[in-house]
Protein backbone atom coordinates (compact mmCIF):
# COMPACT_ATOMS: atom_id res chain seq x y z
CA UNK A 1 0.00 0.00 0.00
CA UNK A 2 2.78 2.47 0.65
CA UNK A 3 3.72 2.02 -3.34
CA UNK A 4 0.15 3.88 -3.53
CA UNK A 5 0.50 6.33 -1.27
CA UNK A 6 3.96 7.51 -2.98
CA UNK A 7 2.38 7.46 -5.84
CA UNK A 8 0.01 9.65 -4.50
CA UNK A 9 1.81 12.58 -2.67
CA UNK A 10 5.68 12.20 -4.41
CA UNK A 11 6.05 14.55 -7.36
CA UNK A 12 6.15 12.64 -10.71
CA UNK A 13 4.42 12.65 -14.13
CA UNK A 14 2.20 9.74 -13.04
CA UNK A 15 1.37 11.47 -10.06
CA UNK A 16 0.49 14.81 -11.97
CA UNK A 17 -1.43 12.74 -14.30
CA UNK A 18 -3.67 11.65 -11.20
CA UNK A 19 -4.12 14.60 -10.00
CA UNK A 20 -4.75 16.40 -12.57
CA UNK A 21 -7.23 13.59 -13.55
CA UNK A 22 -9.14 13.30 -9.57
CA UNK A 23 -9.48 17.31 -9.70
CA UNK A 24 -10.98 17.48 -13.29
CA UNK A 25 -13.09 14.64 -12.95
CA UNK A 26 -15.39 15.44 -9.51
CA UNK A 27 -14.68 18.76 -10.47
CA UNK A 28 -16.94 18.15 -13.62
CA UNK A 29 -19.33 16.13 -11.72
CA UNK A 30 -19.89 18.55 -9.60
CA UNK A 31 -20.71 21.50 -12.17
CA UNK A 32 -23.88 19.34 -13.35
CA UNK A 33 -25.32 20.28 -9.54
CA UNK A 34 -27.76 22.94 -10.05
CA UNK A 35 -27.84 25.41 -6.79
CA UNK A 36 -31.13 27.62 -6.86
CA UNK A 37 -31.41 26.16 -10.90
CA UNK A 38 -27.88 27.85 -11.45
CA UNK A 39 -24.86 25.60 -11.88
CA UNK A 40 -21.46 26.89 -12.28
CA UNK A 41 -20.15 24.00 -14.29
CA UNK A 42 -16.31 23.64 -15.24
CA UNK A 43 -15.91 26.01 -12.17
CA UNK A 44 -15.73 23.65 -10.37
CA UNK A 45 -12.89 22.38 -11.66
CA UNK A 46 -11.17 25.51 -9.85
CA UNK A 47 -12.77 24.48 -6.44
CA UNK A 48 -11.25 21.17 -6.43
CA UNK A 49 -7.69 22.30 -7.53
CA UNK A 50 -7.75 25.32 -4.54
CA UNK A 51 -9.25 22.13 -2.30
CA UNK A 52 -6.47 19.45 -3.00
CA UNK A 53 -3.54 22.06 -3.14
CA UNK A 54 -5.02 23.52 0.61
CA UNK A 55 -4.50 20.26 1.48
CA UNK A 56 -0.84 19.81 1.03
CA UNK A 57 -0.60 17.61 -2.33
CA UNK A 58 1.46 19.28 -4.44
CA UNK A 59 2.48 18.71 -8.11
CA UNK A 60 5.40 19.12 -10.62
CA UNK A 61 5.42 22.60 -11.09
CA UNK A 62 7.19 22.47 -14.46
CA UNK A 63 4.01 20.54 -15.91
CA UNK A 64 1.67 22.34 -14.27
CA UNK A 65 2.67 25.73 -15.65
CA UNK A 66 3.15 23.85 -19.17
CA UNK A 67 -0.43 22.56 -18.61
CA UNK A 68 -2.04 25.62 -17.43
CA UNK A 69 -0.59 27.79 -20.42
CA UNK A 70 -1.41 24.98 -23.04
CA UNK A 71 -4.72 24.36 -21.97
CA UNK A 72 -5.56 27.89 -22.36
CA UNK A 73 -4.10 28.18 -25.76
CA UNK A 74 -6.12 25.50 -26.82
CA UNK A 75 -9.48 27.05 -25.18
CA UNK A 76 -9.33 30.54 -26.77
CA UNK A 77 -7.66 29.35 -30.25
CA UNK A 78 -10.74 26.43 -30.58
CA UNK A 79 -12.98 30.02 -29.33
CA UNK A 80 -11.51 31.31 -31.96
CA UNK A 81 -12.23 29.09 -34.56
CA UNK A 82 -15.48 28.73 -33.85
CA UNK A 83 -16.71 32.11 -33.68
CA UNK A 84 -14.55 33.47 -36.30
CA UNK A 85 -17.14 34.73 -38.81
CA UNK A 86 -19.63 36.16 -36.96
CA UNK A 87 -16.86 38.20 -35.28
CA UNK A 88 -15.93 39.66 -38.36
CA UNK A 89 -19.69 40.59 -39.04
CA UNK A 90 -20.05 42.02 -35.30
CA UNK A 91 -16.80 44.31 -35.56
CA UNK A 92 -19.20 45.89 -38.80
CA UNK A 93 -22.04 46.51 -36.68
CA UNK A 94 -21.05 47.68 -32.78
CA UNK A 95 -17.51 47.46 -31.88
CA UNK A 96 -16.86 50.91 -31.35
CA UNK A 97 -19.27 50.75 -28.92
CA UNK A 98 -18.42 47.03 -27.43
CA UNK A 99 -14.78 48.21 -26.82
CA UNK A 100 -15.48 51.35 -25.31
CA UNK A 101 -17.55 49.82 -22.95
CA UNK A 102 -15.04 47.32 -21.70
CA UNK A 103 -12.54 50.32 -22.04
CA UNK A 104 -14.73 51.76 -19.42
CA UNK A 105 -14.48 48.31 -17.27
CA UNK A 106 -10.47 49.04 -17.39
CA UNK A 107 -10.55 53.17 -16.42
CA UNK A 108 -13.23 51.92 -13.55
CA UNK A 109 -11.16 49.20 -12.41
CA UNK A 110 -7.67 51.63 -12.59
CA UNK A 111 -9.46 54.81 -10.59
CA UNK A 112 -10.82 52.11 -7.85
CA UNK A 113 -7.11 51.33 -7.43
CA UNK A 114 -6.09 54.87 -7.35
CA UNK A 115 -8.62 55.79 -4.71
CA UNK A 116 -7.17 52.65 -2.43
CA UNK A 117 -3.62 53.89 -2.64
CA UNK A 118 -4.75 57.36 -1.95
CA UNK A 119 -7.43 56.86 1.30
CA UNK A 120 -5.92 53.26 2.82
CA UNK A 121 -2.26 54.18 1.64
CA UNK A 122 -1.48 50.72 0.72
CA UNK A 123 1.78 50.26 -1.71
CA UNK A 124 0.91 51.13 -5.27
CA UNK A 125 2.71 47.67 -5.94
CA UNK A 126 0.48 45.68 -3.95
CA UNK A 127 -2.29 47.43 -4.83
CA UNK A 128 -1.45 46.47 -8.61
CA UNK A 129 -1.32 43.08 -7.48
CA UNK A 130 -4.14 43.21 -6.24
CA UNK A 131 -6.17 44.78 -9.01
CA UNK A 132 -4.08 41.65 -11.70
CA UNK A 133 -5.53 38.93 -9.14
CA UNK A 134 -9.14 41.02 -9.08
CA UNK A 135 -9.25 41.04 -12.77
CA UNK A 136 -7.83 37.46 -13.34
CA UNK A 137 -4.95 38.68 -15.82
CA UNK A 138 -1.31 37.25 -15.34
CA UNK A 139 0.24 39.33 -18.43
CA UNK A 140 -0.89 42.72 -16.16
CA UNK A 141 0.93 41.07 -13.45
CA UNK A 142 3.95 40.33 -15.12
CA UNK A 143 3.98 43.79 -16.76
CA UNK A 144 3.89 45.25 -13.53
CA UNK A 145 6.63 43.59 -11.58
CA UNK A 146 8.50 44.28 -14.72
CA UNK A 147 8.22 47.70 -14.38
CA UNK A 148 9.07 47.69 -11.25
CA UNK A 149 12.21 45.34 -11.54
CA UNK A 150 12.92 48.50 -14.34
CA UNK A 151 12.37 50.75 -11.15
CA UNK A 152 15.11 49.28 -9.01
CA UNK A 153 12.31 48.87 -6.27
CA UNK A 154 13.43 46.95 -3.09
CA UNK A 155 12.79 43.26 -3.62
CA UNK A 156 10.04 43.47 -0.11
CA UNK A 157 8.33 44.99 -1.89
CA UNK A 158 8.24 43.83 -5.19
CA UNK A 159 7.38 40.22 -3.70
CA UNK A 160 3.94 41.63 -2.40
CA UNK A 161 2.83 41.99 -6.24
CA UNK A 162 2.59 38.35 -6.75
CA UNK A 163 1.34 37.48 -2.94
CA UNK A 164 -1.50 40.01 -3.32
CA UNK A 165 -2.17 38.81 -6.71
CA UNK A 166 -2.38 34.78 -5.53
CA UNK A 167 -4.28 35.74 -2.66
CA UNK A 168 -6.93 37.95 -4.79
CA UNK A 169 -6.47 35.43 -7.96
CA UNK A 170 -9.78 33.17 -6.69
CA UNK A 171 -11.71 35.40 -5.42
CA UNK A 172 -11.31 37.20 -8.76
CA UNK A 173 -12.69 34.26 -10.47
CA UNK A 174 -15.62 34.12 -8.17
CA UNK A 175 -16.33 37.52 -8.05
CA UNK A 176 -16.64 37.87 -12.12
CA UNK A 177 -19.40 35.23 -11.74
CA UNK A 178 -20.78 36.63 -9.20
CA UNK A 179 -21.15 39.84 -11.17
CA UNK A 180 -22.57 38.24 -13.68
CA UNK A 181 -25.69 36.12 -11.33
CA UNK A 182 -25.94 39.61 -9.83
CA UNK A 183 -27.30 41.16 -13.02
CA UNK A 184 -29.26 38.37 -13.90
CA UNK A 185 -31.20 38.74 -10.50
CA UNK A 186 -31.07 42.13 -11.23
CA UNK A 187 -32.28 42.37 -14.99
CA UNK A 188 -35.00 39.73 -14.30
CA UNK A 189 -33.64 37.31 -16.62
CA UNK A 190 -35.37 34.26 -18.37
CA UNK A 191 -32.85 32.48 -19.41
CA UNK A 192 -35.33 30.53 -22.33
CA UNK A 193 -36.78 33.67 -23.19
CA UNK A 194 -33.10 35.26 -23.69
CA UNK A 195 -32.71 32.59 -25.70
CA UNK A 196 -35.00 32.37 -27.90
CA UNK A 197 -34.65 36.78 -28.50
CA UNK A 198 -31.43 35.80 -29.49
CA UNK A 199 -32.91 33.64 -32.14
CA UNK A 200 -34.95 36.33 -33.37
CA UNK A 201 -32.91 38.75 -33.68
CA UNK A 202 -30.39 36.65 -35.47
CA UNK A 203 -33.14 36.65 -38.18
CA UNK A 204 -33.76 40.24 -37.91
CA UNK A 205 -30.32 41.85 -37.52
CA UNK A 206 -28.69 39.24 -39.94
CA UNK A 207 -28.59 39.96 -43.61
CA UNK A 208 -29.10 36.70 -44.61
CA UNK A 209 -29.83 35.52 -47.92
CA UNK A 210 -33.58 35.34 -48.95
CA UNK A 211 -35.24 34.08 -52.05
CA UNK A 212 -37.92 36.19 -53.80
CA UNK A 213 -40.04 35.96 -57.08
CA UNK A 214 -39.90 38.69 -59.34
CA UNK A 215 -41.79 39.40 -62.68
CA UNK A 216 -39.44 40.71 -65.82
CA UNK A 217 -41.43 44.03 -66.13
CA UNK A 218 -38.59 46.58 -67.53
CA UNK A 219 -38.34 46.71 -70.74
CA UNK A 220 -35.06 48.11 -71.32
CA UNK A 221 -34.35 44.32 -69.91
CA UNK A 222 -36.31 42.23 -72.44
CA UNK A 223 -34.44 40.21 -75.32
CA UNK A 224 -31.37 41.23 -73.21
CA UNK A 225 -29.10 38.65 -71.42
CA UNK A 226 -29.50 37.92 -67.99
CA UNK A 227 -25.82 39.20 -67.22
CA UNK A 228 -27.07 42.76 -68.06
CA UNK A 229 -29.15 42.65 -64.63
CA UNK A 230 -26.17 41.74 -62.51
CA UNK A 231 -24.07 44.40 -63.80
CA UNK A 232 -26.80 46.74 -62.60
CA UNK A 233 -26.06 45.22 -58.90
CA UNK A 234 -22.88 46.15 -56.45
CA UNK A 235 -23.67 43.13 -54.57
CA UNK A 236 -23.62 39.63 -56.06
CA UNK A 237 -26.95 37.71 -56.26
CA UNK A 238 -28.08 34.39 -57.90
CA UNK A 239 -30.84 33.72 -60.11
CA UNK A 240 -31.98 29.89 -58.75
CA UNK A 241 -34.54 29.38 -61.54
CA UNK A 242 -36.25 30.98 -64.49
CA UNK A 243 -39.80 30.34 -65.58
CA UNK A 244 -39.18 31.11 -69.52
CA UNK A 245 -41.04 30.44 -72.07
CA UNK A 246 -43.88 28.06 -70.13
CA UNK A 247 -40.49 25.98 -68.85
CA UNK A 248 -38.73 25.96 -65.28
CA UNK A 249 -35.09 26.70 -66.08
CA UNK A 250 -31.76 26.71 -64.43
CA UNK A 251 -30.63 30.25 -66.47
CA UNK A 252 -26.89 31.02 -67.36
CA UNK A 253 -25.47 34.58 -67.94
CA UNK A 254 -26.33 34.54 -71.21
CA UNK A 255 -29.87 33.53 -71.03
CA UNK A 256 -32.29 36.04 -72.80
CA UNK A 257 -34.94 37.40 -70.63
CA UNK A 258 -38.46 37.85 -71.97
CA UNK A 259 -41.27 39.80 -70.93
CA UNK A 260 -43.25 38.30 -68.18
CA UNK A 261 -40.13 35.68 -67.15
CA UNK A 262 -40.72 34.99 -63.69
CA UNK A 263 -37.00 34.99 -61.65
CA UNK A 264 -36.47 33.15 -58.50
CA UNK A 265 -33.62 35.02 -56.98
CA UNK A 266 -31.51 34.37 -53.72
CA UNK A 267 -29.91 38.10 -52.78
CA UNK A 268 -29.43 39.85 -49.21
CA UNK A 269 -32.72 41.47 -47.76
CA UNK A 270 -31.03 44.65 -48.28
CA UNK A 271 -30.87 44.22 -52.04
CA UNK A 272 -34.53 43.59 -52.49
CA UNK A 273 -35.57 47.32 -53.10
CA UNK A 274 -33.15 47.47 -55.60
CA UNK A 275 -34.33 43.98 -56.88
CA UNK A 276 -37.52 45.36 -57.72
CA UNK A 277 -36.60 48.60 -58.95
CA UNK A 278 -34.63 47.37 -61.96
CA UNK A 279 -36.70 44.10 -62.47
CA UNK A 280 -40.20 44.35 -61.44
CA UNK A 281 -43.13 43.83 -59.06
CA UNK A 282 -42.71 40.61 -56.89
CA UNK A 283 -44.87 37.56 -58.03
CA UNK A 284 -47.56 34.96 -57.09
CA UNK A 285 -45.67 32.22 -58.62
CA UNK A 286 -43.80 30.20 -56.75
CA UNK A 287 -41.39 28.01 -58.98
CA UNK A 288 -39.98 25.68 -56.38
CA UNK A 289 -44.19 24.02 -56.37
CA UNK A 290 -44.27 24.16 -60.27
CA UNK A 291 -45.57 20.28 -60.97
CA UNK A 292 -44.06 19.85 -64.48
CA UNK A 293 -40.87 21.20 -63.11
CA UNK A 294 -37.60 18.64 -62.99
CA UNK A 295 -35.31 21.08 -61.17
CA UNK A 296 -34.82 19.37 -57.38
CA UNK A 297 -32.39 21.21 -54.82
CA UNK A 298 -29.58 19.56 -52.76
CA UNK A 299 -27.49 20.75 -50.03
CA UNK A 300 -24.08 19.51 -50.60
CA UNK A 301 -21.12 19.53 -48.26
CA UNK A 302 -17.43 20.67 -49.28
CA UNK A 303 -15.40 17.82 -48.42
CA UNK A 304 -13.07 17.82 -51.39
CA UNK A 305 -9.62 18.99 -50.59
CA UNK A 306 -8.72 19.78 -54.06
CA UNK A 307 -11.52 22.81 -54.52
CA UNK A 308 -10.95 24.44 -50.96
CA UNK A 309 -7.96 26.63 -52.16
CA UNK A 310 -9.29 27.94 -54.73
CA UNK A 311 -11.86 30.52 -56.38
CA UNK A 312 -15.33 29.75 -57.12
CA UNK A 313 -15.31 31.38 -60.08
CA UNK A 314 -11.73 28.91 -61.08
CA UNK A 315 -13.57 26.16 -60.74
CA UNK A 316 -14.40 25.09 -64.05
CA UNK A 317 -16.85 22.27 -63.21
CA UNK A 318 -19.10 24.33 -61.80
CA UNK A 319 -20.06 26.79 -64.72
CA UNK A 320 -22.27 24.01 -66.19
CA UNK A 321 -25.93 24.75 -67.24
CA UNK A 322 -27.38 22.02 -65.37
CA UNK A 323 -27.20 23.47 -62.04
CA UNK A 324 -26.89 27.09 -59.77
CA UNK A 325 -25.73 27.45 -56.94
CA UNK A 326 -27.88 29.44 -54.42
CA UNK A 327 -26.33 29.69 -50.97
CA UNK A 328 -23.43 28.51 -49.03
CA UNK A 329 -23.26 28.40 -45.08
CA UNK A 330 -20.02 28.51 -43.59
CA UNK A 331 -20.29 28.28 -39.45
CA UNK A 332 -23.83 29.37 -39.11
CA UNK A 333 -23.37 32.37 -41.70
CA UNK A 334 -25.37 32.33 -45.03
CA UNK A 335 -24.02 33.89 -47.91
CA UNK A 336 -24.50 34.18 -51.53
CA UNK A 337 -22.45 32.20 -53.72
CA UNK A 338 -20.12 34.19 -55.92
CA UNK A 339 -17.03 34.00 -58.08
CA UNK A 340 -14.61 35.41 -55.46
CA UNK A 341 -15.27 33.26 -52.35
CA UNK A 342 -12.76 30.48 -51.60
CA UNK A 343 -14.76 27.38 -50.31
CA UNK A 344 -13.47 25.66 -46.80
CA UNK A 345 -13.95 22.61 -45.83
CA UNK A 346 -17.31 22.00 -44.21
CA UNK A 347 -18.85 24.55 -46.13
CA UNK A 348 -23.13 23.31 -47.09
CA UNK A 349 -23.31 24.78 -50.75
CA UNK A 350 -27.36 24.57 -51.66
CA UNK A 351 -27.67 23.37 -55.74
CA UNK A 352 -30.63 24.08 -57.60
CA UNK A 353 -30.76 21.72 -60.86
CA UNK A 354 -31.24 18.63 -62.77
CA UNK A 355 -30.47 15.46 -61.31
CA UNK A 356 -27.63 14.40 -63.63
CA UNK A 357 -26.38 18.89 -62.76
CA UNK A 358 -26.47 18.21 -59.04
CA UNK A 359 -24.75 14.64 -59.52
CA UNK A 360 -21.82 16.68 -60.81
CA UNK A 361 -21.53 19.28 -58.12
CA UNK A 362 -21.24 16.68 -55.68
CA UNK A 363 -18.69 14.96 -57.37
CA UNK A 364 -16.68 18.15 -57.96
CA UNK A 365 -16.78 19.40 -53.87
CA UNK A 366 -17.46 15.56 -52.48
CA UNK A 367 -20.06 15.47 -50.01
CA UNK A 368 -18.31 12.96 -48.41
CA UNK A 369 -19.26 13.15 -44.77
CA UNK A 370 -16.82 10.50 -43.10
CA UNK A 371 -13.54 12.26 -44.50
CA UNK A 372 -14.76 14.98 -42.22
CA UNK A 373 -14.56 13.00 -38.98
CA UNK A 374 -10.57 13.67 -39.57
CA UNK A 375 -9.29 16.44 -38.53
CA UNK A 376 -6.12 17.77 -39.85
CA UNK A 377 -4.05 18.40 -37.01
CA UNK A 378 -1.11 19.96 -38.84
CA UNK A 379 -2.78 23.41 -40.23
CA UNK A 380 -4.48 24.04 -36.39
CA UNK A 381 -0.64 23.61 -34.53
CA UNK A 382 0.56 25.64 -37.47
CA UNK A 383 -2.23 28.27 -36.18
CA UNK A 384 -0.86 27.52 -32.61
CA UNK A 385 2.21 28.67 -32.84
CA UNK A 386 1.46 31.56 -35.43
CA UNK A 387 -0.88 32.53 -32.40
CA UNK A 388 2.31 32.00 -30.23
CA UNK A 389 4.74 34.01 -31.84
CA UNK A 390 2.21 37.10 -32.24
CA UNK A 391 1.76 36.59 -28.28
CA UNK A 392 4.93 37.01 -27.50
CA UNK A 393 5.89 40.28 -30.03
CA UNK A 394 6.89 43.21 -27.88
CA UNK A 395 5.46 46.36 -28.30
CA UNK A 396 6.59 49.64 -27.03
CA UNK A 397 3.74 52.48 -25.93
CA UNK A 398 4.22 55.99 -25.13
CA UNK A 399 7.89 56.00 -23.98
CA UNK A 400 7.46 52.64 -21.61
CA UNK A 401 10.71 51.19 -20.12
CA UNK A 402 9.00 47.72 -20.84
CA UNK A 403 7.40 46.04 -23.78
CA UNK A 404 4.13 45.22 -24.23
CA UNK A 405 3.04 41.76 -24.85
CA UNK A 406 -0.51 39.88 -25.80
CA UNK A 407 0.83 36.91 -24.21
CA UNK A 408 0.04 33.29 -24.79
CA UNK A 409 -3.93 34.05 -24.63
CA UNK A 410 -4.74 36.96 -26.92
CA UNK A 411 -2.18 36.16 -29.95
CA UNK A 412 -3.96 32.66 -30.50
CA UNK A 413 -7.42 33.88 -30.13
CA UNK A 414 -6.23 36.54 -32.91
CA UNK A 415 -4.83 34.41 -35.38
CA UNK A 416 -7.70 31.95 -34.48
CA UNK A 417 -10.08 34.58 -35.56
CA UNK A 418 -7.81 35.22 -38.83
CA UNK A 419 -7.74 31.86 -39.90
CA UNK A 420 -11.10 31.07 -39.51
CA UNK A 421 -12.11 33.69 -41.93
CA UNK A 422 -9.28 33.64 -44.52
CA UNK A 423 -7.21 30.29 -43.95
CA UNK A 424 -8.73 28.78 -46.87
CA UNK A 425 -6.67 31.31 -48.88
CA UNK A 426 -3.27 30.64 -47.26
CA UNK A 427 -3.91 26.56 -47.61
CA UNK A 428 -4.12 26.45 -44.04
CA UNK A 429 -7.39 24.66 -43.00
CA UNK A 430 -9.18 24.84 -39.71
CA UNK A 431 -12.22 22.85 -40.03
CA UNK A 432 -13.01 20.97 -37.32
CA UNK A 433 -16.19 19.05 -36.51
CA UNK A 434 -18.51 21.13 -33.83
CA UNK A 435 -17.61 18.15 -31.52
CA UNK A 436 -13.96 18.02 -31.96
CA UNK A 437 -14.15 21.50 -31.48
CA UNK A 438 -15.86 21.38 -28.10
CA UNK A 439 -13.74 18.87 -27.25
CA UNK A 440 -10.76 21.17 -27.54
CA UNK A 441 -12.46 24.10 -25.53
CA UNK A 442 -13.48 21.59 -22.88
CA UNK A 443 -10.44 19.69 -22.30
CA UNK A 444 -8.40 23.44 -22.56
CA UNK A 445 -10.69 25.26 -19.82
CA UNK A 446 -10.46 21.77 -18.17
CA UNK A 447 -6.56 22.20 -17.93
CA UNK A 448 -6.21 25.73 -16.81
CA UNK A 449 -8.14 25.69 -13.98
CA UNK A 450 -7.45 22.91 -12.44
CA UNK A 451 -3.91 24.43 -13.22
CA UNK A 452 -5.14 27.74 -11.55
CA UNK A 453 -6.59 25.83 -8.55
CA UNK A 454 -3.74 23.35 -7.69
CA UNK A 455 -0.98 26.66 -8.13
CA UNK A 456 -3.16 28.72 -5.68
CA UNK A 457 -3.96 26.76 -3.06
CA UNK A 458 -0.76 26.29 -1.11
CA UNK A 459 -0.10 30.58 -1.84
CA UNK A 460 -3.79 30.65 0.03
CA UNK A 461 -3.29 29.51 2.82
CA UNK A 462 -0.09 31.34 3.18
CA UNK A 463 -1.53 34.46 2.72
CA UNK A 464 -4.38 34.28 4.56
CA UNK A 465 -3.15 34.19 8.07
CA UNK A 466 -1.20 37.54 7.10
CA UNK A 467 -2.68 40.74 8.53
CA UNK A 468 -3.15 42.19 5.48
CA UNK A 469 -5.19 39.36 3.27
CA UNK A 470 -8.68 39.76 4.05
CA UNK A 471 -7.89 43.46 3.35
CA UNK A 472 -6.66 42.46 -0.12
CA UNK A 473 -9.05 40.46 -0.56
CA UNK A 474 -11.68 43.06 -0.26
CA UNK A 475 -10.35 45.79 -1.99
CA UNK A 476 -10.51 43.08 -5.33
CA UNK A 477 -13.98 42.21 -4.63
CA UNK A 478 -14.78 45.87 -4.93
CA UNK A 479 -12.59 46.27 -7.97
CA UNK A 480 -13.63 43.05 -9.80
CA UNK A 481 -17.62 43.98 -8.57
CA UNK A 482 -18.36 47.83 -8.34
CA UNK A 483 -17.13 47.93 -12.03
CA UNK A 484 -18.61 45.35 -14.08
CA UNK A 485 -21.83 46.65 -12.30
CA UNK A 486 -21.78 49.41 -13.26
CA UNK A 487 -20.91 48.86 -16.82
CA UNK A 488 -23.22 46.13 -17.20
CA UNK A 489 -25.88 48.25 -16.15
CA UNK A 490 -24.68 51.03 -18.39
CA UNK A 491 -24.35 48.21 -21.49
CA UNK A 492 -28.16 47.24 -20.84
CA UNK A 493 -30.33 50.20 -19.83
CA UNK A 494 -28.09 52.63 -21.89
CA UNK A 495 -27.12 50.58 -25.41
CA UNK A 496 -29.56 47.86 -25.23
CA UNK A 497 -27.12 45.30 -24.70
CA UNK A 498 -28.78 41.94 -24.20
CA UNK A 499 -27.93 39.49 -21.26
CA UNK A 500 -25.81 37.32 -22.93
CA UNK A 501 -23.96 40.23 -24.53
CA UNK A 502 -23.10 41.90 -21.26
CA UNK A 503 -22.14 38.25 -20.58
CA UNK A 504 -19.54 38.18 -22.73
CA UNK A 505 -18.56 42.02 -22.47
CA UNK A 506 -17.66 41.36 -18.78
CA UNK A 507 -15.97 38.16 -19.11
CA UNK A 508 -14.02 39.82 -22.34
CA UNK A 509 -13.15 42.76 -19.97
CA UNK A 510 -11.72 40.77 -17.45
CA UNK A 511 -10.06 38.63 -19.69
CA UNK A 512 -11.21 36.05 -17.64
CA UNK A 513 -11.71 32.72 -19.76
CA UNK A 514 -13.94 30.84 -16.71
CA UNK A 515 -16.44 33.35 -16.98
CA UNK A 516 -16.67 33.09 -20.35
CA UNK A 517 -17.12 29.20 -20.06
CA UNK A 518 -19.64 30.11 -17.39
CA UNK A 519 -21.34 32.65 -19.91
CA UNK A 520 -21.09 30.04 -22.54
CA UNK A 521 -22.82 27.61 -20.16
CA UNK A 522 -25.68 29.91 -19.56
CA UNK A 523 -26.48 31.24 -23.10
CA UNK A 524 -25.63 27.80 -25.08
CA UNK A 525 -24.73 29.53 -28.18
CA UNK A 526 -22.15 31.49 -28.94
CA UNK A 527 -23.27 34.98 -28.52
CA UNK A 528 -21.06 35.57 -25.23
CA UNK A 529 -18.19 33.92 -27.07
CA UNK A 530 -18.29 36.46 -29.75
CA UNK A 531 -18.63 39.57 -27.91
CA UNK A 532 -15.52 38.36 -25.46
CA UNK A 533 -13.57 37.94 -29.14
CA UNK A 534 -14.56 40.89 -29.75
CA UNK A 535 -13.03 43.36 -26.59
CA UNK A 536 -10.60 40.98 -25.52
CA UNK A 537 -7.58 42.37 -28.00
CA UNK A 538 -7.94 46.22 -26.89
CA UNK A 539 -8.64 45.02 -23.32
CA UNK A 540 -5.62 42.66 -22.67
CA UNK A 541 -3.37 45.84 -23.95
CA UNK A 542 -5.08 47.82 -22.06
CA UNK A 543 -4.91 45.64 -18.82
CA UNK A 544 -0.87 45.80 -19.52
CA UNK A 545 -0.35 49.26 -20.27
CA UNK A 546 -2.50 49.99 -16.94
CA UNK A 547 -0.51 48.33 -14.76
CA UNK A 548 2.48 49.41 -15.43
CA UNK A 549 1.58 53.17 -15.59
CA UNK A 550 0.40 52.61 -12.03
CA UNK A 551 4.12 51.44 -10.73
CA UNK A 552 5.28 53.99 -12.97
CA UNK A 553 3.47 57.36 -12.10
CA UNK A 554 2.52 56.36 -7.95
CA UNK A 555 5.78 54.64 -6.80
Amino acid sequence: MNWFIKLLLEESIPQTVIIFGVVIAIGTWLGRVKIFGISLGVTWILFMGLAISYAGIHVNKETEHFLKEFGLILFVYSIGLQVGPGFFSSLKKNAAVTNGLAAMVVLLGVLTVVGFYFLLGQPITTLTGVMSGAVTNTPGLGAAQAAAKDLHLPADTTSFITLAYAVVYPFGVFGIIAAILILKAFFRVNLDKERELHRKLDVLKSNKPVSIHLVMQNKQLVGKPLRNVFELLKEPVVVSRLYHQGKVITPTPQTHLAEDDVLLIVAHKDQLQVLKTIIGEESDMNLKELPKSELISRIIIVTQSEVTHRRLGDIAALHQHDFTLTRLSRAGVEMVPHGDIVLQLGDQVKVVGTEEGIDLVTKTVGNQLKRLDVPDLAPIFIGIVAGVVLGSVPMFFFNMPVPVKIGLAGGPLIIALLLSRYGGKFYLNQYTTYSANLMLRELGISLFLASVGLSSGANLQTALSGNNAWLWIVMGLTITIVPLLIVGMIAHYVFRKTFFEVCGLLSGASTDPPALAFSTQLAKNEVASVTYATVYPLTMILRIIAAQLLILFLS
